[in-house]
């Protein structure tokens, strides 16, 4: 009896190890992912006045430009959602994350090296767009591989908790972009910042993508034996044979991303334009809050292990709708009143982020999970998420700024209804 209890504990020993392994393999990766895309966020300001000519009159022409690069870039996210989650359901997901970190790399270094327009003229921003687009193709391709691997990596009521660490990883990447440009707003004078430091995070970014690569190399693969025999899917298959699951994934992200890049991307920039927040304190009160939400997401997904995943995607949507306006309304030219802000957005947000990428992965048949995943996520992520900032910019611009909460808010209500009709999965078994 010793024995066999020993070994059963030897047994689930190593399973726990292999979890331990395979949740590292993909939070690392992915943090990496996601440090250089958010790195372009935080420092739109001054690529903005490096890359794109001064408008007329008009200091926002720059900073829109810059912002539309952002959202063209949340175009690809669909195209990467759509190849590399075929790649992961045809050839398994190891093999996905592995293409699309080293993309990430490869683009990031490019932004890094980017000529100036005083230099290249219309060539720079025709490089800043070709190095988003694949930094777009590669974040779309890293959130259904990702998604997919984390959820299929969980043990037996463990996959809420799982889940949270898509954005434990992703506010991870966030936090130290953020970090990184606090420190060099700060430390570095104003015209070495505009010249060459806001380029040193996209450099680092490479270098980071590498060691990313490496740990995934030795991830373990999720996609089961039978997926592995089973004929591959076709590339469309998702879409054509699951029409109704796409819908139902595009009706529960869409107030989810608006949410998401309105409060951990674009917020920052929102207080400067709005409340006349400074640079340093405006990033510096993300940075903080960034780190109070990467805390709550394993909390979210445990919780929604035990309640399910539907009350607190309620949770996050109606309260989002109710108070998205009063929050945003109440910002001013303060660091207090802005940290608080965030944190409160920070705590009803966690209702969607630790649960999102579980309630996707348990839409889909394993067949075609990646896939399925990938594209209505992306392509709505795109449509909402990503032009976030230049939404809100542009309401700025024409002179309507108290438009943008409402905009979030009504979006975030038309989720809550798609929530309300949701089949719970919390408690059931995810097909292999």
């Amino acid at each position: 009896m010793v024995a066999i209890m020993t070994g059963k504990q030897r047994t689930g020993q190593m399973r726990a190890g292999r979890s331990v392994r395979q949740l590292v393999a993909a939070s690392v990766g992915n943090a990496v992912e996601w440090y250089d895309w958010y790195a372009y966020t935080f420092l739109a300001t001054y690529i903005a006045a490096a890359v794109f000519p001064k408008g007329t009159g008009n200091s926002l022409v720059p900073l829109l430009s810059t912002f539309a690069v952002f959202a063209v870039g949340f175009f690809m996210r669909p195209v990467g959602g759509l190849l590399m989650g075929a790649v992961a359901d045809r050839h398994g997901r190891r093999a996905a994350l592995t293409v699309t970190i080293l993309l990430m790399g490869g683009s990031s270094l490019l932004v890094g090296l980017t000529p100036t327009y005083a230099s290249a003229g219309l060539a720079a921003p025709v490089v800043l767009v070709a190095a988003r687009l694949l930094q777009g193709l590669s974040v779309g391709g890293e959130f259904a591989a990702s998604t997919t691997f984390l959820v299929e990596s969980a043990g037996p009521g463990r996959r809420g908790l799982f889940s949270s660490f898509q954005y434990v990883s992703t506010t991870a990447g966030q936090l130290v972009a953020s970090g990184i440009a606090t420190l060099l707003v700060n430390t570095l004078a104003e015209p070495s910042m505009d010249g060459w430091g806001w380029r040193v995070p996209f450099w680092l970014g490479g270098a980071f993508s590498l060691v990313g690569f490496w740990i995934r190399r030795g991830a373990a693969e999720t996609r089961s034996a039978a997926q592995r025999q089973a004929p591959r899917p076709g590339l469309f298959e998702a879409l054509r044979r699951h029409p109704r699951q796409s819908l139902l994934i595009a009706g529960i992200t869409a107030g989810g991303t608006i949410a998401y890049y309105t409060w951990t991307s674009y917020l920052p920039t929102y207080a400067e334009l709005n409340a006349g927040v400074t640079k340093s304190d405006a990033l510096l009160a993300s940075t903080v809050s960034l780190a109070f939400f990467a805390l709550l997401q394993p909390l979210g997904g445990l919780l929604s292990d035990r309640i399910g995943r539907r009350p607190l995607l309620l949770g996050f949507g109606v309260g989002f709708a109710v108070l998205c306006v009063p929050l945003l309304h109440a910002l001013r030219d303060s660091f207090a009143v802005l940290l608080l802000v965030q944190c409160a957005g920070m705590v009803l947000l966690t209702g969607f982020t630790s649960v999102s990428a579980a309630v996707n992965a348990e839409v889909f048949p394993p067949r075609v999970r990646a896939a399925g995943i990938g594209f209505p996520y992306s392509l709505t992520v795109a449509l909402f998420g990503g032009t976030a900032p230049y939404v809100g910019t542009l309401f700025k611009d024409l002179g309507h700024s108290g438009l943008f909460p409402w905009y979030v808010a009504a979006l975030c209500l038309l989720s809550s209804l798609v929530y309300l009709r949701l089949p719970e999965t919390a408690h059931r078994e995810l097909e292999r």
